[in-house]
């Protein structure tokens, strides 16, 4: 049988190959965010439309990348699709309320809860370099967004919350990926039908630009953002794939700087350090 593109053996064959595809998904997260700002907050495509449209594109550019004989229904599970599109669906509602800053700390926040009490729960236990480098790390990304905080609204701050608990579980069950183009193909195809019915619950809205970031989000930086992903997380710890993933808003935010134009401050290349150190921390900190 022919190699796939995206496997575990040809991205994580090295620590420098692992760490070098870890680091293109985190750029493929955080253009992920981007691409969802631009298209919720600036185009009048609404969050269903969005949300159905990405899941959509997600699923083809996977399919057509797989090139298995392999049925969908036989890759990826219910629950992974389930857990993609509760993220996907909660994510794109809950940004119509809050602000970018608030949302990704809600996010990561409750993507780090759940990935960490999981990893607890499973035995993992962290040497003291550990735990410095999570409060670090924590402690730079507050420092990052708290400033820009307001009192965020109960309903759209849960649905955020939820977004995160959902990515949290998605990436555990991806740990246990032995073909991860073809389990995250299934979980786009099981999952992509149920975000279109979700449309008949709404009046759809969308325009030519809307459309179009959503197809790059769900073609891109979803689809094969995630496919990469699923193919490095069986090589990483739990406590590790969840702290790594708070590199994202802080890309994210100079991705803003350059790309939006948004203002550049001393106190995100300050966070950076913290971020970037704290992680190193954890990486190196291993287990007892």
């Amino acid at each position: 049988m022919r190699q796939p593109l995206i496997s575990k053996s040809s991205l994580t064959s090295s620590p420098l190959a692992l760490w070098l595809w870890v680091s293109i998904t985190m750029l493929a997260f955080a253009g992920n965010a981007l691409l969802c700002r631009l298209a919720l907050r600036q185009t009048s495509i609404d969050p269903a439309s969005f949300t159905a449209i990405r899941l959509l594109a997600g699923a083809a550019a996977l399919w057509l990348l797989t090139r298995t004989r392999r049925p969908f229904d036989q890759a990826g599970s219910w629950l992974g699709a389930l857990a993609l599109l509760g993220y996907a669906v909660s994510f794109a509602w809950a940004y119509r309320g809050l602000t970018a800053a608030t949302g990704a700390l809600l996010l990561f926040g409750a993507v780090q809860l759940t990935m960490l009490i999981t990893a607890f729960a499973r035995g993992e236990r962290w040497r003291w370099s550990g735990w410095t480098g999570l409060t670090l790390a924590l402690g730079g990304l507050v420092w990052l967004l708290l400033p820009g905080l307001h009192q965020p609204p109960l309903l759209d701050a849960g649905l955020m919350v939820l977004a995160g608990v959902a990515w949290g579980i998605y990436s555990l069950v991806g740990r246990g990926s032995a073909q991860p183009t073809a389990d995250t193909a299934g979980n786009f195809i099981r999952a992509a039908p149920l975000a279109c019915l979700g449309l008949l619950l709404v009046d759809p809205s969308m325009d030519a630009r809307g459309v179009t970031l959503a197809l790059l989000s769900g073609a891109l930086t979803s689809g094969l953002g995630y496919a990469i992903w699923y193919a490095v997380l069986p090589a990483l710890r739990a406590s590790t794939a969840a702290t790594v993933q708070l590199t994202v808003p802080v890309i994210t935010a100079i991705g803003g700087i350059v790309l939006i134009g948004e203002a550049a401050s001393w106190r995100l290349w300050i966070a950076s350090l913290a971020v970037l150190g704290g992680i190193a921390l954890v990486i190196h900190g291993g287990r007892r």
